[in-house]
C-alpha cells in the first residue's frame, strides 16, 4: 500500500533529520590567511599544553618562573626554542610566521627523500638532470656523465647546499614535481602547516613559505634519522670530481665548523643554514649538552650582518640550557601532528592528515549513518502522535 505524507509532516521529518546531522557532524573553522596565520581546524592542546593558538598570536611568547632567565633580545623576524626531546617550545617569536625558508627547506626535501635512496646506489648524471638550477645557486659542482653515489649526493645538499645534488636527487625519486608534492604531504603529516613547497632545493619561488615552527619541526624530526643526523653533523668530507679523484668540501653551518670569525659552539650536532637574497639569512641548529638537546630556529635577522644569524641562535641555546626546568611550556612541536584513533596505524605521509588532536575534520560514514537513524526515528514518533499506529497488510 502507499502511505501518503502531508507538507508538514515532510518539513518536522527533515528538520529532525537536519538536527541529528548538525548534532554528530564537527564544526569547521578555516586557516587564516597573510603573514600570521590563524591556527588549522582542529588545532588543540596536548594535555598539560597551553592552546596551540598561543604561537599564532604575533610577538614574543615566554612563559617564565622566579629565577627564569631574560630572554635574549633578538633581530629575526621570527625565531623560536623548543626541547628537541619532548617537543616543548620554551619560547617563541612570531613562530608562524610564514617567510622565505631558503636552504633551511632542505631538511624537509631530506626527510622526504633519505628513505626511498639507498646510500650505496651509484648514478650516473644525465645533463638534463642539471637543467633548471638557479641563477646564483650554491654547489657542490656535480658533473653530468660522472658516477655518483647517492652518499656523495648527500654530502654535497648538507655541507655545500648544493642544489645540483638537490635536482639529481629530486630525478631520482620521481622527478621535480612529483618531490615538491611528496615533501608538501610530509610537511602536512608531520603537522607543519605554514610550509608551502614550490622548489625542493629551497631557491626563492613564488608563494614558497614556512614558518620558525615547521623549520624545527623538520630539525627536530631529522635528527630521529639517524642518516639524517649523521650528514648534518659531518664537519668535511672529500667529493668526487669530474676527472676521477675528489675534493674537499667543508659544511657552511659556522655555528658547526667555527669558521669565518664565527666562534664554533660546543655541543652543537647540526643541522642546516640558509641563505637567499628574499628570504635573508635562515638557519635551523641543534645542540645537545648534559643529556638534553635544543632545536633552534632563527629567521632573517635585521641587523648584525651575515653571521648575526648564527650569534643569535647561538643567544637561543645559552638561554634555552639556562632555563631548563624554569619556563613553562609556550607550546609543542606536536601540537599539530595528525594522531591516529586508538587501534590504528598513522596516516601515510603522502595522504593529507584527516585528524588534527584526535578530531575527524569532517563526517565520517557512521557519522552520517547515525544521523539519518535519529532523524528517521524522530519522523516514526511524529507519524505516531499525529496519526497513531500505521496500518499493516
Amino acid at each position: 500500500m502507499t502511505i501518503g505524507f502531508t507538507s508538514r509532516a515532510v518539513a518536522s521529518s527533515c528538520v529532525l533529520c537536519a538536527a541529528g546531522l548538525l548534532t554528530l557532524a564537527p564544526a569547521t573553522a578555516t586557516a587564516g590567511t597573510g603573514v600570521l596565520p590563524g591556527p588549522p581546524p582542529g588545532a588543540g592542546p596536548r594535555a598539560g599544553a597551553p592552546p596551540a593558538s598561543l604561537l599564532y598570536r604575533p610577538g614574543t611568547h615566554v612563559r617564565p618562573r622566579a629565577g627564569a632567565p631574560e630572554v635574549p633580545d633578538l633581530s629575526a623576524r621570527s625565531w623560536l626554542v623548543a626541547d628537541a626531546g619532548t617537543g616543548t617550545v620554551l619560547a617563541a617569536h612570531d613562530a608562524h610566521r610564514r617567510l622565505p625558508p631558503a636552504s633551511t627547506l632542505k631538511t624537509l626535501f631530506a626527510l622526504t627523500v633519505l628513505p626511498s635512496l639507498p646510500a650505496g646506489i651509484r648514478h650516473r648524471v644525465d645533463e638534463r638532470e642539471l637543467r633548471g638550477i638557479g641563477s646564483g645557486s650554491s654547489l657542490v659542482g656535480v658533473a653530468e656523465d660522472r658516477t655518483y653515489r647517492v652518499s656523495d649526493l648527500w654530502n654535497g645538499v648538507f655541507l655545500s647546499s648544493g642544489n645540483d645534488a638537490v635536482h639529481v636527487l629530486a630525478a631520482l625519486s620521481g622527478g621535480w614535481r612529483a618531490t615538491a608534492e611528496r615533501m608538501q604531504a610530509k610537511a602536512r603529516a608531520l603537522g607543519a602547516r605554514d610550509t608551502r613547497v614550490k622548489s625542493p632545493d629551497g631557491y626563492d619561488a613564488r608563494g614558497q613559505v614556512s614558518s620558525a615552527f615547521d623549520l624545527a619541526v623538520f630539525g627536530r624530526a631529522g635528527l630521529r634519522n639517524p642518516e639524517f643526523a649523521r650528514y648534518c653533523a659531518l664537519v668535511e668530507t672529500r667529493f668526487p670530481d669530474r676527472d676521477g679523484g675528489s675534493y674537499g668540501i667543508r659544511n657552511t653551518n659556522r655555528l658547526l665548523t667555527g669558521a669565518d670569525g664565527v666562534d664554533r659552539y660546543r655541543g652543537l650536532i647540526g643541522v642546516k643554514n640558509g641563505y637567499t637574497s628574499e628570504a635573508g639569512h635562515t638557519l635551523v641548529a641543534a645542540a645537545r649538552r648534559d643529556g638534553r638537546t635544543l632545536v633552534v630556529t632563527v629567521m632573517n635577522p635585521r641587523s648584525g650582518g651575515a653571521h648575526a644569524v648564527y650569534e643569535e641562535a647561538r643567544s637561543l641555546l645559552d638561554w634555552g640550557f639556562e632555563a631548563a626546568g624554569r619556563v613553562e611550556p609556550v607550546g609543542s612541536l606536536d601540537a599539530l601532528r595528525a594522531r591516529p584513533l586508538p587501534g590504528q596505524q598513522a596516516e601515510p605521509a603522502a595522504a593529507p592528515a584527516a585528524r588534527d588532536a584526535g578530531r575527524p575534520d569532517r563526517p565520517v560514514p557512521w557519522m552520517i549513518a547515525g544521523a539519518a537513524l535519529l532523524g528517521g526515528a524522530g519522523m516514526a514518533l511524529y507519524m505516531r502522535i499525529r496519526w497513531g499506529p500505521l496500518p499493516t497488510d
